[in-house]
């Protein structure tokens, strides 16, 4: 007789999970004994006081039940599932919503936004609201924000349109040609929720990030933020004038935290676009990049910081801040700690936003592009320390094998490094930490048991290089085409056309032996996947467009060709374009595909808040192959964040060799591992059901690392 714990996942794969049990329907538990939203609480603790899973106990882990959605997609499925009363929701890498028994797996209802047409983006999860027996799932998909009866999964006919909102709506310019939407879930506060968006961030035009809160009940706009301020507003001199009137991006993407006894939410915003010149945007473009303290019932500014001035490297702030308690002569008092992606930790008083870790503004390099200011100063903390490496020099040169070496190496000797704001180059610069950290969105976990905060880094550099546009187009249909696609498409497809970039976006070379230049035309104007419409290009641009990218051997198309869509955008104003586009978003990897850096190129960190320390710092994952050649521990890049526990554990997936860990929290030594179906890029959940905790994660592969993709989340829990 086989004991379950010694069967491999494939096995329940085959069908042997779990035995039903019945729904429970308790009654809300006290503090950090529930996970009713992303993050766990709404001060995205990350942390959970359950510990019948616990150090002593964790070994026996066995797999509880398997779900899958039945979305293969290449889009990787980041969705942090939320347990209302022994319910589960989440979503599929298609953004259908699901809810689930969470004791069994059991499908209860699901809901498809994308009925008629095909899915795009990401989505992160959901979010709950009740009020006595109305019980609402909001989420959005696409460029809509939905509304759900909690129970049955039908749409809230009275929310918005017919149960949905337009995210194009409310942002005080037209931006309904541009690409938007909104990739981590809502905060609730009484009434309202609170959404960020994404939006674009290359040369071509961006609507603006500005906060909204929405009415949970019928979807109107309760308040607005500002975060490209307005004649007037406080920060509007740190742009340009007409800013406000064109400029988009300062958008928050990464997800917010409430502090509901204070009435107060705090938001995390990103870069201003165009995200790597600014010569357009002089100035120290506040809200890009800050962490924002607003009244939640008002929108109105409390206080903020900015963790990166006149940002020209893309240094979103990636995940929502935890709201957390620290000591200080010996007395609590309530902060907020913000992890970044350059691998620093900014922590502030939460009233008033005084830093209670000292804070220096530095020197860094200044830009030789033409028209760019970039700012002389940048924030950097004095503790705690950064918990990734700041800059990769020559002698931190990875040697898997001496043939991979001498590669980089050649490489390295012509690209700008040694400093981690250097800025955008046409030689090429060296961006460490990357485009995805250090920090990224997977959050960090906060133990109010220790006052440690646990947060995963990547050590993955990048190469960003700077490619001059022609000022005007010159003649000939193909090759004006040639200007339009180093815009608005090569820092995906690439300056040669042969793909790749962090999006996996597919090489366009010999176009016209694959798919006809109607569909090219259609996909222009309406999006696919991670590809967002480009509505904003006028018909003259989008022919020139075809005749390069189908080489002017293709007769030219009609707007009678079937298929097409025939709305053109010709009267949508916009300002010149910036004289710069980029060659993508590169990795720095050697010819066998490893980082360029030496190792460890992924870790989970333990920071001890009350003193500004690293308390320790383990590789996150391993390649086996190089394990079997004697480099075990190298850490992988993660994606994905942690969950601790009162039980003195820290969950979390996130590598690329596609395991779920338990970590001791107080020494980072590994207790168990479990091999997933797919790789977990995702934040776990942990949860207690009819007596029984669980742990799930969303193990659904694919874009991010490049690895398989899969429709499943796993459970866990211990043995009868």
């Amino acid at each position: 007789m086989f004991n379950r714990r010694q069967l491999p996942i494939w096995a329940f794969l085959m069908g042997v999970v779990a035995p039903a049990s019945p729904l429970s329907h308790a009654k809300e538990e006290a503090p950090f004994r529930t996970w009713r939203m992303r993050g766990g609480d709404p001060g995205s603790h990350q942390y959970s006081a359950l510990s019948q899973i616990n150090r002593k106990n964790v070994d026996t882990l066995e797999v509880a039940w398997i779900y899958h959605t039945g979305d293969i997609r290449s889009a990787t499925t980041e969705c942090n599932p939320i347990i209302v009363d022994g319910m589960m929701y989440i979503t599929s890498s298609a953004l259908k919503v699901i809810a689930l028994d969470a004791a069994t797996g059991k499908e209860r209802w699901r809901y498809d936004p994308f009925k008629e047409r095909k899915a795009r983006g990401v989505n992160r999860g959901v979010t709950y609201w009740h009020d006595g027996q109305d019980e609402r799932i909001l989420f959005t998909a696409g460029s809509f924000l939905y509304a759900l009866d909690a129970t049955t999964g039908n749409p809230i006919k009275d929310f918005g349109n017919d149960g949905k909102v337009d995210l194009h709506k409310g942002l005080d310019r037209d931006v309904s040609a541009l690409s938007i939407s909104a990739s981590s879930p809502g905060v609730i506060y009484k009434d309202l929720l609170i959404l960020g968006s994404s939006v674009g961030e290359g040369p071509g035009p961006a609507a603006p990030g500005h906060i909204r809160a929405y009415n949970v009940r019928t979807g109107e706009i309760a308040w607005v933020f500002h975060t490209i301020p307005h004649p007037g507003e406080f920060g509007y001199e740190t742009w340009p004038s007409d800013a406000w009137k064109h400029t988009g991006g300062a958008n928050s993407w990464a997800g917010m935290s409430i502090d509901p006894e204070r009435g107060m939410v705090f938001v995390p915003t990103g870069s201003a676009a165009f995200d790597f010149w600014g010569g357009d945007r002089v100035g120290k473009n506040l809200f890009a990049n800050c962490l924002l303290a607003l009244d939640a019932a008002t929108g109105e500014r409390i206080w903020h910081f900015q963790t990166v001035h006149h940002d020209l490297w893309d240094r979103d702030l990636p995940m929502a801040p935890n709201l957390v308690t620290v000591k200080r002569n010996g007395k609590p008092v309530d902060a907020v700690a913000q992890a970044t992606k350059t691998g620093f930790v900014f922590l502030f008083d939460r009233e008033t936003g005084e830093p209670l870790l000292p804070i220096e503004e530095r020197p860094v390099p200044e830009s030789d592009l033409k028209g760019e200011q970039a700012w002389p100063t940048q924030p950097f903390p004095v503790k705690p320390p950064p918990f990734v490496r700041q800059t990769f020099s020559r002698d931190q040169i990875a040697e898997v094998t001496p043939k991979a070496r001498q590669a980089i190496e050649e490489r390295f000797g012509g690209l700008k490094t040694g400093h981690p704001f250097n800025p955008p180059s046409r030689e090429g610069t060296i961006i460490f930490p990357g485009f995805d950290g250090g920090g990224e969105w997977g959050g960090a976990a906060f133990d109010p048991q220790s006052d440690l905060l646990y947060v995963n880094g990547n050590e993955m550099p990048w190469i960003l290089t700077m490619v001059e546009v022609s000022p005007e187009f010159e003649q000939g249909l193909a090759k004006q085409g040639e200007t339009v696609y180093n815009i608005h498409c090569a820092p995906c497809h690439g300056t040669d056309l042969q793909g790749g970039s962090q999006f996996n976006a597919p090489g366009l070379k010999n176009l016209e032996n694959r798919v006809s230049q109607p569909q090219v035309r259609h996909q222009i104007r309406n999006g696919r996947g991670f590809m967002p419409s480009f509505q904003y290009l006028t018909k003259k641009q989008e022919d020139a467009l075809l005749a390069y990218l189908f080489d002017g051997s293709q007769k030219k198309t009609s707007e009678s060709d079937k298929g097409t869509n025939a709305k053109s955008v010709e009267t949508n104003k916009t300002p010149s374009r910036p004289p710069y586009t980029h060659t993508g978003y590169n990795r720095f990897r050697g010819p066998e595909g490893y980082p360029a850096i030496e190792p460890p190129w992924g870790t989970l960190n333990a920071i001890d808040l009350n003193k500004g320390t690293i308390k320790w710092q383990v590789p996150l994952g391993e390649f086996p192959e190089l394990a079997k050649q004697g480099m075990p521990g190298t850490g992988t890049e993660n994606y994905g964040g942690p969950v601790v526990t009162a039980g003195g554990l820290v969950f979390i997936g996130a590598a690329k060799d596609e395991k779920l860990r338990a970590f001791d929290k107080a020494t980072g030594e590994v207790l168990w591992s479990a091999k997933l179906p797919a790789g977990g890029y995702a934040t776990p959940s942990t949860y207690k059901v009819n007596g029984k905790q669980y742990v799930v994660i969303a193990a659904g592969g694919g874009q991010k690392q490049g690895t398989k993709v899969n429709d499943t989340y796993v459970a866990f829990a211990l043995p009868d």
